[in-house]
């Protein structure tokens, strides 16, 4: 899977198709989901172009790491999430049934979430 500047989410950090934005600074960009599945479901994706959880991992710089997993734990935080738990979800290519060709990690919270993976 290879980077797409039309992507949905590409098109959003360019501010050509809006988001419930709950988040942002120079590297993160957090927005609630438009099909949530849980009370909370928002997404957190990465204003660099990251294809998924492996290629930001292995070429995104130390700050914009620390800032995504700083933004989570924000971001959780000013949710309530923390106390009774949540879930976060990154998936990852066609097996992992990523749909969007950018990163992005779901975090679901706000009741029980249920099985790991539907049988």
């Amino acid at each position: 899977m290879s980077y797409d500047d039309n992507n949905i989410f590409a098109k959003i950090l360019r501010g050509e198709i809006p988001c419930d934005e709950v988040y942002r600074n120079e590297y993160v960009l957090a927005f609630n989901d438009i099909a949530p599945q849980a009370p909370h479901h928002i997404l957190v994706i990465p204003t660099g172009k990251y294809v998924s959880i492996d290629d930001f991992g292995r070429n995104a710089s130390a700050e914009e790491l620390q800032a995504f997993y700083k933004a989570i734990d924000e971001i959780v935080e000013e949710k309530g999430l923390k106390e009774k738990g949540f879930r976060c979800i990154a998936n990852t290519r066609e097996h992992g049934g990523q749909e969007v060709p950018h990163y992005h990690m779901h975090i679901l919270g706000g009741q029980p979430i249920g099985p790991m993976v539907s049988k």
